[in-house]
Order: C-alpha cells, then structure tokens, then sequence
C-alpha cells in the first residue's frame, strides 16, 4: 500500500509543510521542542528535506515559520497541564503529541481529521515502530460534517467530563460561518472547566501578498477573523490572548523584522453547561 498523501486535499497537505518546519526545529542545537515522527512524514510525502529557512525567506513565509515553531510549543507547554484527562485533537493532521508528550497517567485523546490524513498518518508511524504515550484514538470524519460530535461520543468521549480540545491551525481555512457552527458544536460537548486552545482569527483582506505562499494564502477564509475572543466570550466561554510577539519574547524567538503577520493564541475556559 502506498504512503504517498496524494488523496488528501489541499488543506490537508498544508500539514505537510508544517511537519517540515517541526522536523527543522527538532535538530537544530537549541530546539523549542522535539518531533521525532516530523521527518518521516516528509521523507515519506517525498519533500525535500532541508531546512526551510537555509533557502532566502522573508516576510510572511519567515514569519509563518516562526509562527508554526512558537504554537507548537505553546500547546505542548499547555496540553498535558490543562487538568482534563479528555483531550480532543480537531484537525489533528500529522499532530504526533500523543507519542511524544508527557501525559498524565489515565489520559485519553481523540485525533479527528479526514480518512486520508489519519491513513496516511498511521503507515508513516507505525513504520517507525511509534507508541502512544497515553490512549488514543483516531476517528476519521469531517468537521463541516454535523454528525461528527455523534461519533465522538460513540468513539467514548464523555461529554460530561471535563475536556481539553485543539484547533490547531484549523480556523483560519474556515469561513465565519463554518468557524462559528465547528465552536457551537464544541461547546455543546464541553462541561464547565474544559478548556479551547486555538489561534485567533486573521483579516484575511489585510494579508500581505508573498508568492512563497500563495498555495497556502489561497487557502485561508479567516474564520471569526480578529474577534474570535470576543465571540467565545459572548458564547459560554472565559477566553484570553496572548500575542505571537508575546510567546515568542517568551521563548527566546521574537518575530522577525517585516514578518507581517499579526496573530494570537487564544485559551479559553468553559463556564456554561452546553
């Protein structure tokens, strides 16, 4: 059977170019965070496998690399200490923090993504002889699907329990409309105390032009775009953000100069019931 992602869509390979960027970072002398799976994933994918920023970057593609290496780090600082031992991934795509992050003892997450992201996923890991470090799960559906929380609860998932959930990279291909129905679904499924992690919405008409990315820019509908806080917080939820440049002073990574890109991590807590 073929390991080639040719069946997955144009969104879906996006996770490729952010598994190349994670397997840049996992070897550099000072990395953020190790990703030890990142490399087989584009080698298997047949991409090139040097390091994005030895070519001449600038701009946003600089900055969307800096920003794909500072989130990655940020969730895995946050997810195994959110206090749920429920932990959905949304669009996981090539997400592999269910074999390399600490868990807490008892904790099961859930990967949700297209069939031919987690068959994809599945030939690469299981080639390297890969292990979970906590149970999981890979449920294979369609977020713009309604059906998709059904299946989740079918697959185990207790929707009265606390829960820590990730749109990684996800609401930024989503339209307004789409972005607020995969949220309402989300809190429909989360009890008092879960918590969202999630990047905030861009003004996709304010995106600088870069032709290194306009097979990704083409792809962005920007979801609830800059007040993605504002309508978490007007719909059963306590959400916050923290600022690129703020994560990444934090880290010892600030933004390059000129990167023109604008963005925000959001954590928010559930406070309603449904």
């Amino acid at each position: 059977m073929t390991t080639t992602p040719d069946a997955m869509s144009p969104v879906s390979r996006t996770a490729l170019g952010v598994a190349r960027v994670r397997a840049h970072e996992s070897v550099r002398p000072d990395p953020l965070f190790t990703d030890p799976y990142a490399a087989g994933f584009v080698e298997a994918a047949g991409m090139p496998t040097g390091a994005p920023d030895r070519r001449p970057v600038s701009g946003l593609a600089a900055g969307l690399v800096v920003h794909i290496r500072l989130r990655t780090r940020f969730y895995d600082d946050r997810l195994p200490a959110a206090g749920a031992d429920q932990v959905v991934l949304l669009a996981a795509g090539l997400d592999t923090r269910a074999y390399r992050l600490d868990w807490p003892a008892g904790t099961r997450l859930w990967e949700l993504d297209l069939p031919p992201v987690l068959e994809f996923k599945q030939r690469v890991l299981d080639s390297a002889d890969a292990v979970p470090t906590c149970e999981r799960d890979a449920l294979p559906g369609d977020l713009l699907d309604p059906g998709w929380p059904r299946r989740l609860v079918e697959a185990g998932f207790d929707p009265q329990r606390p829960t820590v959930w990730l749109a990684e990279g996800l609401v930024v291909y989503l339209s307004a409309e789409q972005a607020a129905g995969l949220l309402t679904a989300v809190g429909s499924l989360s009890a008092p105390g879960s918590r969202l992690l999630m990047e905030r919405g861009r003004d996709v008409s304010r995106t600088p032009r870069d032709p290194a990315l306009a097979h990704v820019i083409e792809l962005w509908q920007g979801g609830l775009g800059p007040d993605t806080e504002q309508w978490l917080n007007a719909h059963g939820w306590d959400a916050r953000t923290t600022s690129l440049a703020e994560v990444g002073n934090g880290y010892g990574r600030p933004l390059p100069e000129g990167a023109g890109l604008e963005s925000g991590f959001i954590e928010a807590v559930r406070t309603v019931t449904g």
